[in-house]
């Protein structure tokens, strides 16, 4: 039997593997944007690929897991991702770029709900709120990767060559460490004998409003932070990436923090001051579009998204009305829309009235997380502890 360490362990590294993928994507948009010519809103509509992606594999990874086991979910899910990486860069031509990161982001799903259906497994055998670090050690990675984009765009490094390098360590990683992932088919993970797709109850409806705005305004932080210091902010080449690394570092900060911090103060509370954070950084980068207000705006809005998405899937897994697999795709489902929204309708408004107002209307979704928290409070208080 696999030790709980061992297990924990193995569950952080596939995360930040997660993580380090999904950043090194998102740290060269700009160089792909540059390189296919691509209009602000031509860039917004190749965005959409990937939630939409992340939408279709949603009902698709319950059922994988209920079917085959979180396990083979993780290590079939990551070899495609690391895969499909490197086809955004190698993509000949726009259309099929869109195609490659519709592909990315069914993959990116698959593995949010089969590695968070792991680590509600271990934490639900450690005995305590352990799930935010899983999340951190995503971010961090997100960091990490922000940081080695930075690095590769600073060598003039061409994308290919940069996805090239994180494939040959993820496929390092996942064999490393795949006895540490356990199977766990089992008809609990189904709730039933068998998957049935239902319509969940009112209080994981609420989490998913919750997560749909913090995803929201992650999304846009993941795919035009890099366009808005470029454009809004004027900065440098070598700055460009500076405003992504900001959030990410913020980001991964919070999350180590955020298990300590709702156990403390209160999960509702958490989530209320996470809307503020959200609501003024994005305010300042609009106010004052400068460097140097801008990165620690950046921060801000960084430490503000941090707890929402983990607290959301801690919530959804405790509820008890469903296996904790199927609660996290139904919390998932209405959250992602958040992301399928966000990157295009960024790029839609901006063609209409700049930049500086899509980031406007973040700032305004952040703040709706506070304000739904707030009208829900006493329901949600049920599954908050």
């Amino acid at each position: 039997m696999v030790q709980l360490k061992t297990r924990r362990f193995a569950a952080g590294a596939f995360f930040f593997l997660t993580g380090l993928c999904f950043s090194s994507w998102a740290s060269r948009i700009p160089d792909l944007q540059k390189r296919f010519q691509l209009s602000e809103g031509q860039l917004g509509s190749v965005l959409v690929g990937m939630p939409l992606g992340s939408l279709l594999a949603l009902p698709l990874a319950a059922w994988a897991v209920f079917r085959f086991g979180s396990k083979t979910v993780v290590l079939v899910g990551m070899t495609f991702y690391l895969l499909f990486l490197l086809g955004i860069a190698i993509a000949p031509d726009a259309f099929m770029l869109a195609i490659v990161v519709f592909l990315f982001g069914i993959m990116g799903n698959m593995m949010n709900i089969s590695l968070n259906t792991q680590a509600l497994g271990i934490e639900k055998d450690y005995g305590r709120n352990i799930l935010s670090s899983f999340h951190g050690l995503w971010s961090l990675a997100g960091f990490i990767g922000a940081g080695i984009g930075a690095l590769m765009v600073y060598l003039d490094f061409a994308p290919a060559d940069h996805y090239l390098i994180v494939l040959l360590i993820g496929a390092i990683m996942v064999i490393y460490f795949e006895k540490g992932v356990v199977s766990d088919i089992n008809k609990k993970e189904s709730g039933g004998g068998g998957f049935v797709w239902k319509k969940p109850n009112g209080t994981l409806a609420r989490l998913g409003m919750v997560g749909f705005c913090g995803m929201m305004c992650e999304g846009c932080m993941f795919d035009w932070s890099g366009i808005y210091m470029a454009g809004e902010v004027g900065a440098s080449a070598a700055w460009v990436p500076g405003g992504y690394v900001a959030y990410m570092g913020a980001m991964a900060s919070g999350r180590f923090l955020a298990d300590r911090l709702a156990n403390r103060f209160g999960k509702i509370a958490v989530l209320q001051l996470s809307g503020l954070l959200v609501f003024s950084g994005l305010l300042l980068s609009v106010i004052f579009p400068v460097i140097w207000i801008v990165l620690p705006a950046f921060v801000l809005v960084g430490f503000g998204t941090a707890a929402v998405v983990p607290l959301t899937y801690s919530l959804a897994g405790k509820t008890g009305v469903y296996a904790p697999g199927l609660a996290i795709a139904m919390v998932s489902t209405i959250s992602y829309f958040g992301f399928l929204l966000g990157p295009p309708l960024i790029g839609f408004v901006a063609e209409l009235i700049g930049l500086k107002g899509s980031f406007a209307l973040m700032a305004l979704v952040g703040l709706m997380i506070t304000f739904w928290v707030w009208t829900v409070r006493v329901r949600f208080s049920a599954v908050s502890s």
